[in-house]
């Protein structure tokens, strides 16, 4: 099941990202297409006013989606230099700490952007240029949110489980070995002695 969440989140976060680079693409060829005399007539009916609008609503989504993609692989960069020099039991506790301090906000989140969703849903508002309903719009902040909780949840259960981290290597080039002792922008394994 966590495997077809896994692929799920992936595959809607490229496509996200996939619509709203072509939306922006078209907007933006029909835009300087239509001030060449020739292609005028064809694309002057063609109205896509919408695009922009669109194209902030799915990157907000992706956004929201991409957090949690972050939190599940280790990409979320921070500043754990004081957190890496404490010793294991001390630096474990730290990094538990973390991250149900992380699932309670985005829990919080997720539980006041659900009633600001469910409120807004019995309004008649609209999005200016889509007119689509505008809970829809906002429903990104609670489904987001929820699955960054549950993200920082898997998380803190496999560390307190097995003590690893996720690890996402920045600078990683296949081909060329670095010394990874260089880490510090991620707290360490446990089972390593303080080392990735």
């Amino acid at each position: 099941m966590l495997k077809f969440l896994d692929h799920l989140e992936e595959w809607m976060i490229a496509c996200l990202m996939g619509a709203a680079t072509l939306i922006t693409f078209v907007a933006v060829l029909h835009r300087y297409g239509s001030g060449i005399p020739a292609l005028q007539p064809y694309l002057a009916h063609i109205n896509l006013a919408w695009a922009q609008e669109l194209t902030v609503y799915l990157f907000v989504w992706m956004a929201k989606f991409g957090a949690a993609y972050g939190v599940r692989t280790g990409i979320h960069v921070g500043v754990d230099v004081l957190i890496n020099r404490l010793p294991d039991k001390t630096r474990g506790r730290f990094i538990v700490f973390g991250l149900l301090a992380g699932a309670l906000f985005t829990g919080a989140v997720a539980v006041m952007g659900g009633d600001f969703v469910w409120n807004i849903a019995h309004t008649d508002q609209t999005s200016p240029d889509l007119e689509a309903p505008m809970w829809l719009v906002y429903l990104a902040i609670p489904a987001g949110s929820t699955l960054m909780c549950f993200r920082f949840l898997q998380v803190a259960w496999n560390f307190v489980k097995t003590g690893n981290l996720p690890k996402h290597d920045h600078g990683h080039v296949d081909g060329i070995e670095g010394d990874d002792t260089l880490d510090n922008l991620h707290p360490h394994d446990m089972h390593h002695g303080g080392r990735p």
